[in-house]
């Protein structure tokens, strides 16, 4: 039974007039009736009784009609979903990025995709990128913002640098200026400095206690163990000096003092990761574009 099949023998059992269903679905007469012959062979019954000027239904064909008519209506739903996917009017697009990323870069781009493409739910999930990556290869993220060197490198998953992103110092305007009173800020001023730090496993905690490190000293922890808000939270309220993603402070950077690094300073490398085996989603594309050409 081919669908083409249904769709001549609806035609008929519509117009009742072979020579109008013929017109009605674009297709010469004599081609529409082969085809409805070979439909009743392939069935055993005649779906039709064919009388001169007369053309009704057969008990066969009574019970084809709403089958036949489901199935159509069905096709054509799931042409419809197609290319409502294909043309980005749904969709989903499931992206997973580091906390600072989602406070810093993701806001403006996520509002443009958005208003290019509101029938497409995007879904976030933050976490460290040592989490992320173990998400994209279970298939659970389309694409994900990552910060890099991975914990962990894979052939399995491809990424794309993004941004090379300056790390400063962030600390309450009342609390003394960190390295002196200078306008920038060497990673030896933060010895002796109390740091307001972040939990472990995420990036930024890693980055900072390897630079002070570096620096021959053991950073001090005034408060650890949180997230971006609560560090620039803890900050502002003058319980010691952060170090942020320079777009993070400029965003979030309200009551907070703002004091570069000097140079080399701390940078961190941002990227766009998806899994190397499967291709991400028209939509997940898109915005993966969009963030490339930012």
């Amino acid at each position: 039974m081919q669908f083409q099949q249904l769709q001549y023998f609806v035609a008929v059992a519509e117009t009742r007039h072979f020579t109008r269903a013929a017109d009605l679905v674009h297709v010469a007469q004599p081609s529409l009736s082969q085809q409805i012959k070979a439909l009743e062979r392939e069935l055993g019954a005649d779906l039709f009784l064919r009388a001169r000027g007369n053309i009704t239904l057969t008990d066969a064909g009574e019970a084809l009609l709403p089958l036949a008519r489901r199935i159509l209506a069905d096709a054509d739903t799931a042409r419809h979903e197609v290319q409502e996917l294909v043309q980005l009017r749904r969709g989903r697009v499931r992206l997973g990025a580091t906390p600072s990323v989602c406070t810093g870069l993701l806001p403006d781009v996520l509002r443009a995709f958005h208003d290019r493409y509101p029938g497409i739910q995007l879904l976030i999930e933050e976490g460290g990128s040592h989490d992320l990556v173990r998400e994209l290869a279970r298939g659970a993220l389309d694409l994900a913002l990552v910060v890099l060197p991975l914990p962990t490198p894979s052939p399995a998953l491809t990424t794309v640098e993004l941004l090379r992103e300056d790390l400063v110092v962030v600390s309450s305007p009342e609390a003394p200026r960190p390295g002196g009173g200078r306008r920038t800020v060497r990673i030896a001023d933060l010895e002796g400095e109390r740091l307001v730090m972040f939990r472990h496993g995420y990036d930024l905690r890693e980055l900072t206690v390897a630079a002070c490190r570096a620096e021959g000293f053991e950073p001090d922890f005034a408060v650890e163990g949180g997230e971006m808000d609560a560090v620039l939270g803890f900050a502002r309220a003058g319980l010691g000096v952060a170090v942020v993603p320079r777009m993070v402070a400029a965003r979030s950077g309200r009551g907070l003092r703002v004091t570069p690094l000097a140079r080399p300073g701390l940078h961190r490398t941002i990227a766009l990761a998806h899994r190397s085996d499967v291709a991400p989603p028209r939509a997940a594309r898109e915005l993966q574009r969009m963030l490339l050409e930012r």
